[in-house]
């Protein structure tokens, strides 16, 4: 008789969600290549190949599949060739994370009934690898072969305004030396004084949608809690591997509404339960954060080259401190500046005080009302 240890790590996939976006974080990250594919934090890997590079240490491709823009297929097979073309789920149109979740769900169970699925972003950072698998792994057991929903919460640092907040209840039991909470509740983006009473209360942890679960019980979460998506789903689920496949997944994505993981399921979920994740986890989500993650010199500067340099550049800093520059084919020169953004794109310069950084998509939104669409 098989093990349970080793019946679950049998069935154990990985979704990586690639969709697009990174507002914030232009005018690297632009439409045509967003910020998972920019090395933003690393002179050497982009966050989606840092991303698949960790979970390669738990399954083999062959159960790693990617849901992605289909415009950003090819971005995908140029940064991780080995990821099998069948495994690459290529969305028509941008219909945010519940649709996502949803159609990867059920492409993984067509294939394997038994499934139990991690869902990560492919950009966010996470600092001991180590900590980071058993905390997943401890995630996936926990809802292989169970009608359960589980999450894994970050320890706020801070009150952050940026992310969604997990309230926690009872702890139930332990897996793999890891408590496992009851979750009461889910709070989006809340305001500055409310976000300190949740740091204070210590009940809340950050929603970094880690979501984990079989793939059986997650489409029972849609056909109880969202049915709409759930029909639409259902209709790609059955197209899967026959000769209509693109057709109808071209159609129900055109029909389906967007929503978000959160409001579609996870806020009306009674079965959702809760790991703690202490593994040093970030969401890049505009260039302060890439400067506080990048390594810096004694005055407190940081510097990044762009992978797509081609020629031998500097950055001369003269009496300043506190600056972050990502450099491209250009000499950088800063004098007498501190706390600055400076982002070289060749054809687009960005100078942004740092305190100002979530600004910049408002510059975005801007562009597009102006329909400078080349900048984008």
């Amino acid at each position: 008789m098989i093990k349970k240890q080793e019946e679950f790590l049998k069935h154990i996939y990985f979704v990586i969600l690639c969709g697009g976006g990174g507002t914030r974080l232009w005018p690297r990250s632009r439409d045509a290549s967003p910020k998972q594919f920019v090395n933003l934090t690393s002179q050497t890997h982009t966050l989606y190949q840092n991303t698949v590079k960790r979970i390669k240490e738990v399954v083999s491709p062959n159960r790693i599949f990617i849901i992605t823009n289909k415009k950003y297929v090819r971005n995908i097979k140029e940064e991780t060739p080995f990821i099998l073309t069948k495994n690459i789920i290529a969305e028509p149109e941008k219909k945010n994370t519940a649709l996502a979740m949803g159609v990867a769900a059920a492409y993984i169970y067509k294939r394997d009934p038994e499934a139990v699925i991690v869902n990560l972003a492919s950009d966010h950072t996470i600092e001991d690898v180590r900590a980071f698998v058993k905390t997943v792994l401890a995630a996936a057991k926990e809802a292989f072969g169970k009608s359960i929903l589980a999450t894994v919460g970050i320890n706020p640092t801070f009150p952050h305004t940026g992310f969604g907040y997990i309230r926690v209840g009872e702890k139930l039991r332990t897996q793999n030396g890891l408590p496992v909470f009851d979750v009461r509740a889910f709070t989006e983006k809340p305001k500055l004084a409310i976000a300190k009473k949740f740091l204070a209360s210590g009940e809340y942890f950050w929603n970094a949608n880690f979501y984990t679960w079989s793939a059986k019980a997650c489409l029972d979460a849609f056909q109880r809690h969202s049915p709409t998506l759930y029909g639409h789903i259902m209709n790609i689920y059955k197209a899967i591997g026959t000769n209509k496949e693109k057709e109808v997944l071209v159609k129900e994505y055109a029909k389906a509404p967007e929503e978000q993981i959160d409001t579609a399921i996870s806020e009306k979920a009674d079965n959702l339960v809760m790991l703690p994740g202490n593994f040093g986890w970030n969401d890049v989500g505009d260039w302060r954060v890439v400067y506080d993650l990048a390594k810096k010199d004694k005055e407190g500067n940081a510097i990044i080259e762009s992978s797509k340099t081609s020629t031998k550049t500097e950055v001369v800093l003269f009496d300043s401190k506190n600056n972050f520059v990502h450099y491209n084919e250009q000499l950088v020169v800063l004098v007498g500046v501190e706390n600055l953004l400076v982002v070289d794109t060749g054809n687009v310069l960005l100078v942004c005080h740092k305190d100002r950084a979530q600004d910049v998509k408002k510059v975005v939104n801007l562009l597009k009302k102006g329909r400078k669409k080349e900048f984008l």
